[in-house]
């Protein structure tokens, strides 16, 4: 676009025999410029920022009576702020609870049971659990250190790594003692 737009003030005006005059064009535009226009009766100023809390004032009658003004100044309606640094809602603190919140069929605080413990691991799952994390941080070593991958290397690490995952997938517990009867919808 930029090339074709480059030899346009080389060319000649479409019709020919009538010559362009830009000097002629430029002092049409800057003698467009000038004195805004008034405003047409019955329409209200544009406000200034400072301006824009203050109540509407009535519409311009160009020329008509002005109305009498007022005895004491008008106050802005607000500002532009909502909340002034820590009054906003966010620094609400909500009161602390005492015991007389309570009535006798309040049960108080909830306090959940205390969970069971984690199940032991056998050793089939810890070595499983190593091959699965080991192997990757086996290949990220070798790379990081710089060492030569070799064919054992790489079969120890992507070996452990797929035959710990398998192990796991295959230990898995399928929870079929809870499959009494599907069709009893929640059960409490």
């Amino acid at each position: 676009m930029a090339e074709h737009d480059s030899d346009r003030e080389d060319r000649e005006p479409e019709e020919p025999g009538v010559p362009f005059d830009e000097d002629a064009a430029w002092a049409a535009i800057v003698a467009g410029y000038g004195e805004e226009p008034k405003d047409p009766p019955g329409t209200k100023p544009f406000k200034s920022v400072e301006d824009l809390a203050l109540l509407e004032p009535e519409p311009n009658d160009s020329g008509a009576a002005t109305a009498p003004k007022p005895e004491k100044p008008v106050k802005p309606l607000g500002g532009s702020v909502s909340f002034a640094p820590g009054v906003g809602p966010r620094d609400h603190a909500a009161p602390e609870p005492s015991e007389d919140d309570f009535d006798e069929d309040d049960e108080g605080h909830f306090e959940p049971p205390e969970p069971p413990p984690l199940p032991t691991a056998d050793a089939t799952a810890k070595f499983a659990w190593l091959g699965v994390v080991g192997g990757p941080v086996l290949l990220l070593l070798a790379v990081v250190l710089g060492w030569d991958m070799t064919w054992w290397l790489a079969t120890l690490a992507v070996g452990g790594f797929l035959g710990g995952f398998a192990t796991l997938v295959m230990r898995m517990r399928t929870d079929d003692e809870d499959d009494g009867d599907p069709g009893r919808g929640a059960v409490v």
